[in-house]
């Protein structure tokens, strides 16, 4: 077939079906790209902090590592080619944009309203979030079709199941499309309704912020509590682990998301977290959360 007079050459031809981009080069943003990579697939990083993508690199390396001696990603296959950008340029072919900004309605809806508008119709937008509903999200982009929810756990690589939220307005061509990426990182998914939270942070931000509160208020320490959580009910890591896993600053960003939209007064975040934020203890990315972690970091 001769091509249309007017085409031009892709300029990034992806090496398979997929080439995404991912926003933000935080710890999600990282985790997932390192997911991405270790399973072959192109990314395109964006960051408009130009020293975190440096520290990005280091640190997707060491996670590829690190998943790879676990055995959690394929130790023979080929990494994916990973490009880093400070604009959104660059994005125009890409098959899929994972979104993982900071957990704050403005930033995320600014940038799917940046992406959208420069991806080519149809491209999936994929919201990483763990709280925000998809339908207000998908308000900000050109296409609400394109938009849809995904709940990455951290690391992303240690976790093979994502839930994946449809909104209003999300259409059947982009779940196929999330489905065929998510297949691609051999994750599972699991497909639930719109709504503030919904299931995993509605079921374990309230508890992780109750956890905080027995702390808070004298009843045991943070070790006791998550000792119980473990040795009792069977939890894998208990709560406030889990806490500094996710980063304390962002489950309070989440609870405070969950408080506005339920009303649930189980969701103001409690007084500990909140100064653990002041403090600059957010978990394991600074160093200190519950535990400390300043030697492990090194």
């Amino acid at each position: 077939m001769t091509p249309a007079p007017h085409s031009t050459p892709d300029p990034h031809p992806p090496a398979g079906p997929h080439r995404i981009a991912v926003l933000g080069a935080g710890v999600m943003g990282v985790g997932v790209t390192a997911l991405a990579l270790g399973h072959g697939i192109p990314v395109l990083l964006v960051d408009t902090d130009g020293e975190r993508l440096d520290r990005a690199r280091d640190d997707i390396d060491r996670e590829l590592r690190t998943a790879q001696l676990l055995g959690r990603l394929p130790a023979t296959a080929a990494t994916g080619a990973l490009e880093a950008a400070t604009t959104t340029e660059g994005v125009g072919d890409v098959t899929a944009v994972i979104e993982a900004v900071t957990e704050v309605t403005e930033l995320k809806a600014k940038a799917l309203a940046d992406v959208s508008a420069r991806v080519r119709p149809g491209t999936p937008l994929i919201s990483n979030t763990s709280s925000i509903p998809i339908d207000e999200l998908a308000g900000h982009a050109e296409r609400a079709e394109d938009v849809v929810g995904t709940h990455f756990m951290n690391p992303p690589y240690l976790i093979p199941t994502v839930e994946v939220i449809r909104g209003a307005r999300t259409g059947d061509g982009t779940m196929a499309a999330v489905g065929a990426l998510l297949t691609a990182l051999a994750r599972d998914q699991i497909v639930v309704r719109d709504a503030p939270g919904f299931v995993t942070s509605r079921l374990l931000h309230p508890m992780i912020n109750d956890a905080a509160r027995v702390v808070q208020e004298g009843t045991a320490t943070a070790e006791a509590v998550d000792a119980l959580m473990e040795g009792c009910l069977g939890h894998p890591s208990g709560p406030l682990r889990t806490a500094d896993l996710i980063g304390i600053d962002n489950l309070v960003d989440s609870l405070r998301v969950l408080h506005q939209r339920t009303g649930d007064e189980g969701c103001r975040p409690c007084d500990l977290l909140l100064e653990k934020v002041r403090q600059g203890e957010l978990g394991r990315k600074t160093g200190r959360g519950f535990y400390a972690y300043q030697e492990e970091n090194r």
